[in-house]
């Protein structure tokens, strides 16, 4: 028998199906692209608009004021390493793509992950899916999605999201269904609404675990930054692929530095945010 009749090629398969979908779906795909380019472009705008310190100071007054003062010393180290490192438009532009796809992540996975908890034939569908997901090396994500929409932002986001989906979609449903029974039984006997039984009851008992998913989430979107400066997502991902490179430890060391930076600063502002209560009013 000649060997080459048990080779297995997975791109001789996937390749006519890539070329299928370029040639068939290309107005969606470039439909994505501008959507994508122009939200991003978006955020970076809005982020650059100021100066530096204006953006340090009214971020600050904002965490203090909707957080704590702790996060807002943290917001604001953390941003003004990224401007003395020399790193201040990259950081804006890593920040801008790491916050549209933890928040594109999230709104795909937290329903997902609330269905699982509800239909176990769906949770126990998703769960293979969910760990040849976290199985592949993240950099495997990035070569459909070049081949489908090019080099550029885009394919980086879109791996990110792939690659982020898995923790908060895994972690939403352990949340739900690890909500106390008594709880839901309570909520139904005095007539709740199953929206209220929700919003009321399931998030706030599951809200430790979800933020668990959210951390995990916004670090592994984090990971993918460097490996999307391999396909020309600029950011931080690229000053850390440009020190690569170049054999630059201090460009390399700074860049790592500042995702360390952001990592905290996105982190701690949105855990504080989902954790802030409202103070009764004195009476």
């Amino acid at each position: 028998m000649n060997p080459s009749m048990l080779q297995f090629s997975p791109g001789a398969f996937l390749a006519p199906a890539v070329d299928w979908l370029n040639r068939n779906l290309h107005p969606l795909f470039a439909l994505i692209t501008n959507l994508t380019e122009t939200i991003l472009a978006g955020i970076e705008a809005a982020l650059l608009a100021v100066p530096a310190y204006i953006l340090v100071a009214a971020v600050a007054v904002l965490v203090f004021s909707f957080i704590n003062l702790r996060t807002a010393i943290l917001a604001v180290v953390a941003l003004t390493f990224c401007y003395f490192a020399d790193l201040w438009v990259a950081s804006m532009q890593t920040i801008a793509l790491v916050s549209v796809a933890v928040a594109i992540s999230v709104l795909i996975a937290f329903p997902l992950g609330i269905l699982a908890s509800r239909v176990k034939t769906v949770e126990a569908a998703i769960r293979p899916v969910l760990d040849i997901m976290q199985t592949v090396p993240p950099w495997v994500y990035l070569i459909p999605a070049v081949m489908i929409f090019g080099l550029g932002r885009v394919p980086a986001i879109i791996a990110t999201i792939v690659y982020g989906i898995p923790p908060m979609l895994r972690l939403t449903t352990l949340a739900f269904n690890q909500v106390p029974a008594d709880l839901l039984e309570l909520g139904r006997a005095i007539g709740a609404s199953p929206r209220s039984i929700l919003f009321k009851i399931e998030i706030p008992s599951a809200k430790p675990t979800l933020l668990v998913g959210l951390n995990q989430c916004i670090l592994l979107s984090l990971a993918m930054v460097v490996l999307a400066g391999l396909v020309g997502a600029g950011g931080l991902g690229a000053e850390v692929t440009r020190g690569l490179t170049r054999m630059e430890m201090g460009l390399g060391l700074r860049a790592g530095l500042a995702i360390v930076a952001v990592a905290l600063l996105l982190d701690r502002i949105s855990r504080g945010a989902l954790q802030r209560k409202r103070v009764p009013a004195a009476t």
